[in-house]
């Protein structure tokens, strides 16, 4: 869509005046920042300065810079699973299908810096650094809800719908479910209820809707799951959403926990058909967490049922995973903090030549969409945060404000809508990625040039393989975190697989 002369005549005015009142500056408001809320996005030509990318690999998807007269506008998102898969291949010796590396999902897997809000919503972060030649930067676009507290936890409905068919038998697969979900109950709180569905060719309820204080109830449903026939996935959930609804509670958190390996072969295996037998459910606000386990493994079917199905979607390869899952962050994977959140950049014309989004393709919005209601966003739960990398061209010898980014969200029990904003200022760039910015921001910079190396052999930071794997080494003792370490040996082992 072409925008109309006026609203984008308006828009640099707007930014231009915000400029030149400087500083950075966050709000938090029902009402728009600007009048350019009707803009959609469109690609355009590459930015000068990037530089030159070897071929992208078959499956990578095309990246483009955007017109900076548009809007950026995108789905929170705060799936996992496409890091949880690539670094299952990785530890295996094989480098991960570039269709599958999602660099947003690598981002989103480690901790971040960024401050509470006070209340419930989000607070908005905004940082960025300039990349060598100093003609391009990469800004950081984060968000944060305010962390659980486990006394003022809402109750759970959960009902877990299982896939026992025959290849969950592999090891690492149904075995690593179960263990899952023994850890879960005994994890799970007085207030809380769990059903469990299993599936294969046809679907069973083991359980029906039992509070978690009848544990050895629970615990004996889980060791009765076996490995059986077929995968009716569609059959699964359409049993799963039907005790959710049946059993519904208003005041509690209502959500289906799928387990699978996403390799449907039996009943529809498409994630809108599957979505559309379960809608009148799944309307009820009763969300979805996929859970992805095995080396064989349905990417694609399990991200967009998340994504398309209130949800978000994990991988589990490991007894480590799972407990980060199930035990550490089980009141982040429960609760709620927001519905249908979205988020909106926009970017100085004056200042922005171009920019690029790193990943969040699947995530696209128009701009028109970010102010409707109706339009399906992200579902956020307490302490989490959400990055957003871009890699802006600028304009030379430009200064001023560089973005305005503002994320708006629905209640989780009102749905009354909300918003907050911050901007940034040309001269909040730090000089370089690795000097001036704090840790978190240099491994989320790591995080998203691994991934860019994985599906396109891109160099986002404009360095190669080998020194980004030095620098989450560096990383990994600065911040003490063992996820980051991590990081640097996956790096390591993709450049001797490269």
């Amino acid at each position: 869509m072409k925008m109309r002369p006026l609203a984008l005549a308006l828009a640099v005015l707007a930014l231009l005046l915000a400029a030149a009142c400087g500083g950075s500056s966050e709000q938090s408001t029902s009402l728009p920042i600007d009048d350019l809320g009707r803009a959609a996005p469109s690609p355009a030509s590459p930015g000068e300065g990037d530089a030159e990318a070897e071929p992208a690999p078959a499956g990578a998807p095309e990246r483009r810079d955007t017109d900076p007269g548009r809007l950026s506008t995108f789905a929170l998102d705060v799936d996992t699973a496409s890091y949880g898969y690539a670094k299952q291949a990785l530890t295996e010796g094989r480098l991960p299908d570039p269709s599958q590396v999602r660099p947003e999902e690598f981002v989103n897997s480690f901790r971040q810096d960024y401050a509470e809000p006070s209340g419930d919503g989000f607070a908005v972060h905004l940082d960025g650094a300039r990349l060598p030649g100093g003609g391009t930067a990469l800004v950081r676009v984060g968000l944060q809800t305010r962390g659980a507290d486990p006394e003022t936890r809402r109750p759970a409905n959960l009902t877990f719908v299982v896939d026992v068919s025959g290849s969950m038998g592999e090891p690492g697969r149904l075995d690593l479910v179960k263990e899952a979900l023994h850890k879960l109950v005994d994890q799970l709180g007085p207030g809380d209820r769990v059903a469990i569905t299993a599936f294969s060719s046809e679907a069973e309820t083991l359980v029906p809707m039992t509070p978690v204080t009848d544990r050895a109830a629970l615990h004996a449903a889980v060791d009765r799951l076996a490995v059986q026939e077929s995968t009716n996935l569609e059959a699964g959930l359409v049993a799963g959403y039907g005790e959710a609804a049946r059993s519904f509670r208003p005041m509690a958190t209502n959500r289906v926990i799928l387990l699978s390996d996403g390799l449907a072969n039996t009943g529809d295996t498409t994630w809108q058909g599957i979505l559309d037998r379960v809608k009148e459910s799944a309307g009820r606000r009763i969300t979805l967490l996929c859970v992805g386990v095995g080396r064989e493994y349905g990417d694609a079917l399990m991200e967009q049922l998340a994504d398309n199905g209130d949800g978000a979607a994990v991988y589990v390869g490991s007894a480590g995973d799972a407990h980060r899952v199930f035990a550490e962050r089980l009141a982040t994977t429960l609760d709620l903090r927001a519905r249908d959140a979205k988020a909106q950049v926009a970017f100085n014309p004056a200042v922005v030549e171009s920019y690029r989004l790193i990943g969040y393709e699947n995530r696209a919005l128009a701009a028109e969409d970010f102010r409707d209601d109706a339009k399906d966003g992200g579902e956020i739960g307490p302490g989490h945060s959400v990055t957003a990398l871009y890699r802006v061209t600028l304009r030379g010898g430009a200064s001023g404000q560089l973005a305005a980014a503002t994320v708006r969200w629905q209640d989780p029990d009102t749905r009354g809508p909300a918003e907050t904003s911050r901007s940034l200022e040309t001269g909040d760039l730090a000089g370089s990625p690795w000097e001036g910015p704090s840790p978190r921001f240099q491994v989320s910079v790591v995080a998203a040039s691994f991934a860019e190396y994985l599906r396109s052999r891109e160099e986002t930071a404009g360095i190669g393989l080998r020194e980004l794997g030095d620098r989450a080494d560096r990383l990994a003792e600065t911040t003490e975190d063992p996820m980051v370490g991590e990081l640097a040996g996956l790096i390591d082992r993709a450049a001797g697989l490269a």
